[in-house]
């Protein structure tokens, strides 16, 4: 109970923090251009990263969805499986805390429940 209770605590700290430092902002950059620039290009390889993962993910769980289904799985299925396959895969990896991994479990729950039935839908050409 404590541990959620500091949780929530921190939480909630942290978005009063971000809500009163977005107000403070001023027209003049607090960082140089070349800095901003820096994180801005690692930001983007960083995100890069992740979708190429995801895709990689999702066509090898596709390929075997097809395997099963004899090609009735649709292409456009391949990023949704490979975002779900990724988290999946982190969740299982990293182990988060117990109520972040709660939400977490829900989350993918609802997404592979969702995933199943288009694909079923896909299968039966409805």
């Amino acid at each position: 109970m404590f541990r959620r209770t500091t949780a929530l605590v921190g939480i909630l700290a942290m978005l009063l923090l971000v809500s009163v430092l977005a107000v403070g902002q001023t027209d003049v950059p607090l960082i140089s251009d070349q800095v901003q620039e820096t994180a801005t290009t690692a930001l983007n390889q960083g995100l890069t990263y992740i979708d190429s993962a995801a895709k990689y993910l999702g066509q090898g769980v596709l390929y075997l969805l097809n395997l099963i289904t004899d090609d009735r799985v649709s292409s456009d299925l391949e990023k949704p499986i490979g975002y779900l396959a990724f988290i999946t895969v982190i969740l299982i990896l990293f182990g988060l805390l117990d109520f972040a991994r709660r939400v977490i479990w829900i989350g993918i729950i609802v997404g592979w429940v969702l995933l199943v039935v288009r694909i079923v839908l896909d299968a039966l050409n409805l």
